[in-house]
């Protein structure tokens, strides 16, 4: 998804634009989560870039996007460029020394 949301239009209140912009995104995000995974790949992830207009974008983490919304339309901008990827994730196995287990937490 790429793509720029205005803030404010004419005949919608602010409030409710807001939500749904909020919404869609939201509903783009799950449904690429729900695709079917191909071979090897563990989860889906997310290449984001966030800002004012696409030129001003910047890297941005798929987590952080709607606090990102929210700051945006209190500072009381017009509109703001988000683009969203979905990219393969794998998950990297765990090192067991570098981090406490259940049984270590017991016999301490």
């Amino acid at each position: 998804m790429k793509k720029t949301f205005p803030l404010h239009l004419e005949g919608k209140h602010p409030d409710r634009l807001l939500d749904a912009t909020k919404h869609e995104i939201r509903k783009y995000m799950k449904r690429e989560r729900n695709r079917a995974l191909p071979e090897g790949v563990d989860f889906w992830d997310f290449d984001c870039r966030f800002g004012a207009t696409e030129q001003d974008a910047v890297v941005a983490h798929s987590a952080e996007l709607i606090g990102l919304v929210d700051a945006i339309a209190k500072e009381g901008g017009k509109q703001f460029y988000i683009e969203i990827l979905a990219k393969h994730g794998v998950r990297k196995p765990r090192d067991p020394a570098a981090g406490s287990t259940i049984a270590n937490f017991l016999e301490e």
